[in-house]
């Protein structure tokens, strides 16, 4: 199937062709003709599957030509997202005279507002500043005609679910609604309930299972050997880039700060960088002028970054979620890729709860000619006893294989 049967637009599709897409991915296909029927939509995919082009696409066909809006609210849980958002619907829209815009913190308010104040076709937004914007009556929403809520589990991990149901409130009750996420918990299910109106689900490739083309393995190690076995697994492994995940804000710089006094090219990505340093992270990384992104779970999803050959988990995700999301920024759109957990001692338990959320074991490995102190989870079980519930999991010994070879690293 083209893009040309799915009814959009003419100029819709010479944007499409002119970012070179040929085909509609899956989710594409299925989600594409259900907006334009207007039904309201679940969608669930994989993160990289296009599924920005699959409400996007449909909703500016249908929105016409330029009008009093906003019409089309799209809203993301993280500045990263909203900027990427707005820049591929300009993309997609680049043939029409829709005006499109996107409003977030940590940047001021000016241009915000004298954007808003022009009027626009498509806003995309991040909560928390929509609803200042809207409290300093700089932004209606009484001509919404659609409204997508993305990520919509990360916005709930994140605390905006409140905010997102006060902006709701404030949107037409006859409008459509579309609603991305990879889990539905009962808050999800609830607001489902309330915001939508028998939406059509659609759901691409397994959410508990990490894509094929990605090898991954865990690594048990001392606490406080941690950091010696990341900097010698970035010393030996053949890699392009690699994302390495740190729990908390602190960590992140922490170990990005020891990366760098050992000659990596390094950049940061959390929540306390101001959106300036953020956006040149990611810019620096995708253009291979670092070769590290060290980042909290705020580059987890839905991120365009492609080509990333690694992922590292320096600690171990909390929610069996993000552990699929983390290591999907590799091995994507059917390139291959690795991703190493790093587990301590006290990791048992969550790892545990990875396993059992994807239905299978993620092989131990150790890290040949690496002088590893005692640890119990290197302790073999007693024929017949299971590994003690306490978090002592086998560390099955791995010589060789592909996880190793000569130092390449991108500068």
């Amino acid at each position: 199937m083209s893009f040309s049967k799915l009814g959009l637009s003419p100029a819709l599709l010479d944007g499409v062709r002119a970012m070179g897409y040929v085909e509609p991915t899956p989710i594409q296909r299925r989600a594409i003709p259900l907006v334009m029927e207007g039904r309201d939509l679940i969608g669930s995919a994989q993160t990289g599957t296009g599924k920005t082009a699959a409400f996007g696409l449909p909703i500016l066909t249908k929105l016409g030509p330029h009008g009093p809006g906003p019409r089309l609210l799209v809203l993301e849980p993280t500045r990263e997202l909203a900027a990427q958002v707005e820049t591929a619907l300009r993309d997609f829209a680049r043939f029409t005279n829709l005006s499109i815009t996107v409003v977030f913190g940590g940047v001021g308010y000016g241009r915000q507002r004298e954007t808003l104040g022009k009027g626009v076709d498509v806003l995309v937004a991040t909560p928390g500043r929509l609803l200042d914007l809207m409290n300093q009556q700089v932004c209606r929403l009484d001509k919404v005609q659609y409204l997508v809520l993305d990520e919509a589990d990360r916005m709930l991990d994140m605390g905006f679910l409140p905010d997102v149901r006060r902006i709701l409130q404030k949107c037409p009750r006859e409008r459509h609604t579309s609603l991305f996420s990879a889990t539905i918990p009962p808050e999800i299910e609830t607001l489902i309930q309330w915001a939508m109106q028998n939406p059509e689900t659609v759901e691409i490739g397994a959410r508990r299972t990490p894509a094929e083309t990605v090898k991954h393995v865990i690594y048990p190690v001392a606490d406080a050997q941690k950091m010696d076995l990341l900097l010698e697994l970035l010393n030996r492994v053949n890699y392009e880039s690699v994302i390495v995940f740190c729990r908390t804000k602190h960590g992140a710089d922490r170990v990005a700060s020891v990366l760098k006094r050992n000659n990596h090219a390094v950049a940061v990505l959390h929540s306390n960088r101001t959106q300036r340093e953020r956006e040149q992270a990611l810019r620096g990384f995708r253009d291979g002028r670092y070769e590290v992104l060290v980042a909290t779970d705020i580059a987890a999803r839905g991120l365009d970054i492609a080509d990333v050959s690694h992922v590292v988990n320096y600690d171990v995700p909390q929610h069996p979620e993000d552990y699929i999301h983390r290591i999907g920024r590799t091995g994507r759109a059917e390139a291959s890729g690795d991703a190493f957990t790093l587990m301590v001692a006290e990791d048992g338990r969550h790892v545990q709860a990875i396993e059992r959320f994807i239905s299978q074991k993620i092989p131990r490995t150790k890290l040949e000619n690496f002088e590893y102190r005692y640890t119990a989870l290197f302790e073999e079980p007693k024929p017949g006893q299971a590994p003690a519930s306490t978090g002592r999991i086998t560390a099955a010994r791995i010589r060789g294989g592909y996880f190793f070879g000569p130092a390449r690293r991108r500068r």
